[in-house]
């Protein structure tokens, strides 16, 4: 099993994805949902500052994300329009989520990292498939090979279907075999800013 800790994968991938991949993306081998994989993210710089410049505590409870993401960024609410237990949440947010007085709520806090794409290690296809799902509601996702499969077409075919990607390490770089489908999601939900609420504070 090729280790994604290694700066030559990392930069190899990259290599590879690059088309995927906006200038500043940056690569982190990580554990996240129980899947150990290769990042590759963006930190969101004015919200990386505004937190350190008010000392912000975690965001990583999902009852907070979920309040947080009834309210406007940067808008006054009125705590009156608010239910009973989103005004109970928002009374106990975390230090630098939101600013609160008497009547009003403002959130202030926003995802602090865009992940564009997770890549899993995969020692066997259907272990590959059922890692890189892990991720489906967060990010693109692929699967890295250190040796071809066999029935590559027909594994191709499978993958394409799920919308994973899949690459290919070899002696002199990474080969992109089936490009990772579009990340769309219908929605934006507190599971997935919790997702890269996780991811921040291991790069921090």
């Amino acid at each position: 099993m090729m280790t994604l800790a290694s700066s030559v994968i990392g930069r190899s991938v990259r290599t590879a994805s690059a088309a995927l991949l906006e200038a500043d993306t940056q690569a982190k081998a990580a554990s996240l949902q129980g899947v150990e994989a290769l990042f590759f993210h963006r930190t969101d710089a004015a919200e990386h500052l505004r937190r350190q410049d008010v000392a912000a505590a975690r965001l990583d409870q999902m009852e907070v994300l979920e309040t947080l993401l009834v309210l406007p960024v940067g808008i006054p609410v009125a705590l009156a329009s608010l239910d009973a237990d989103q005004r109970r949440v928002v009374r106990a947010l975390p230090a630098g989520a939101a600013d609160r007085d008497r009547e009003t709520v403002t959130r202030r806090a926003v995802r602090p990292v865009r992940v564009d794409l997770a890549v899993v290690p995969a020692a066997g296809w259907r272990q590959g498939l059922r890692d890189a799902g892990r991720f489906a509601p967060f990010c693109r996702r692929a699967m890295l090979f250190t040796r071809r499969p066999a029935r590559l077409e027909e594994l191709l075919a499978e993958a394409d279907f799920y919308g994973i990607g899949v690459f290919l390490a070899a002696e002199h770089g990474v080969e992109m075999l089936l490009q990772p489908g579009e990340y769309r999601p219908l929605r934006h939900t507190a599971a997935a800013w919790c997702f890269t609420e996780e991811l921040y504070q291991l790069l921090r």
